[in-house]
């Protein structure tokens, strides 16, 4: 019984861990500040925004937006300076598109 409680524990942790953002509209209750590039050859990580929930991947690139703060794993906030920006993405039109560029700033999201 207690294996069967810790391999549960175990998967619900890996799934809430899921790539699942919230925007903040202010800059102190952001977790990690973005911003969004013109270019792919400019960004820490390459974003596909998902759908839904379920399709968020762990740690790499494919994000749901969620309205909630509470149930996102990070607060954005989205800034237009580049000496702000903990982290630099750019959107994707395709899921296989979608990883880390600057692997050095994975660790923001862990």
């Amino acid at each position: 019984m207690k294996l069967i409680v810790s391999i549960l524990l175990l998967f619900s942790g890996v799934y809430m861990k899921a790539q699942k953002v919230f925007e903040t509209k202010n800059i102190n209750q952001a977790d990690i500040k973005v911003l969004v590039v013109d270019n792919s050859y400019q960004a820490d990580l390459k974003v596909y925004k998902v759908t839904n929930s379920t399709m968020a991947d762990v740690n790499r690139g494919k994000w749901f937006f969620t309205n909630q703060a509470v149930t996102a794993s990070k607060r954005i906030y989205f800034t237009s300076s580049t000496y702000n920006a903990d982290l630099k993405i750019y959107y994707v039109n395709y899921e296989s598109l979608a990883g880390w560029v600057n692997k050095e700033k994975k660790s923001l999201f862990n």
